[in-house]
């Protein structure tokens, strides 16, 4: 292992200042030495996901959160591409639609939990609930600020039920979303994603960054912890991710499940 991932973990009860972490922090890692590891983890990550289907016992949720142009997308890309399709799910949550204002803020998030075996990314997840909500005021107060509560209570019970949660939060500057965002507008190529309403919620950056500290703070267990992703150096972004993944699949201590019938005494003609 070229890095050590409990130095980008927020341990339980630790108040958050993203202000502490370089946005692009390397780790000290060279970055061919990088490359190479991450072929081997990528390898890793293909087995480990075989054998998570095959024993039927564990999920696995992954939710990535981040400011506008963090890497979301190009992180899934990066990270995901080696995995099975067939037990791999990407889900991406944006403005909440009619049917789903009517419902609870968690209703749309638990019908796209991973079942047993399988895993499942979420791209932006239910802490837009309680970041948006706050930052844009769009439910009252004594409201959203409920909802830590309602979240550390729904990522307890999914624990309970065998789903192993990993938090990510890709870590950028503000001077970096700048560049991001401006190349999205010199490139015809990436207009799509431009969306002017990004240069509206760039100028709350400050509330955002806050309102992330508060929610990685009072919403971090040791079941559902939340790593902070130096993001500005994608390769390094790769790897450290890729870690947090193998280790996170090495830790179930997972096993090919028994035959129900003596594979010996059997002869295909």
């Amino acid at each position: 292992m070229l890095v050590d991932i409990k130095n980008y973990r927020i341990e339980p009860g630790k108040k958050v200042r993203l202000s502490r972490f370089d946005p692009a922090d390397e780790g000290g890692v060279v970055k061919r030495e990088a490359k190479a590891r991450l072929i081997e983890l990528h390898d890793d990550m293909t087995r480990l996901q075989k054998l998570l289907y095959a024993e039927g016992k564990h999920s696995v949720l992954v939710l990535l959160q981040a400011m506008d142009a963090g890497g979301k997308d190009s992180t899934i890309r990066s990270v995901f591409g080696p995995v099975n399709p067939q037990g791999c799910k990407v889900v991406s949550f944006k403005a909440p639609n009619g049917i789903e204002l009517a419902h609870d803020f968690l209703w749309r998030i638990h019908q796209n939990v991973p079942r047993a075996g399988h895993i499942c990314v979420h791209n932006r997840s239910h802490y837009e609930d309680i970041l948006i909500a706050r930052v844009k005021n769009l439910v009252p107060p004594a409201r959203w600020k409920k909802r830590y509560r309602h979240i550390n209570d729904f990522e307890q019970m999914l624990s309970d039920e065998g789903t192993t949660i990993i938090k990510l939060f890709l870590h950028i500057s503000k001077d970096y979303q700048k560049l991001r965002l401006q190349r999205r507008l010199d490139r015809p190529d990436k207009h799509w994603k431009f969306n002017p309403e990004d240069l509206i919620e760039r100028e709350r950056w400050d509330d955002y960054q806050q309102a992330y500290e508060i929610a990685m703070t009072r919403c971090n267990a040791k079941h559902a912890p939340w790593y902070v992703i130096p993001a500005e150096n994608r390769w390094f972004r790769n790897l450290l991710i890729s870690e947090v993944l193998v280790r996170t699949l090495k830790g179930l201590r997972m096993q090919y499940p028994e035959p129900t019938f003596d594979p010996g005494s059997l002869v295909v003609e």
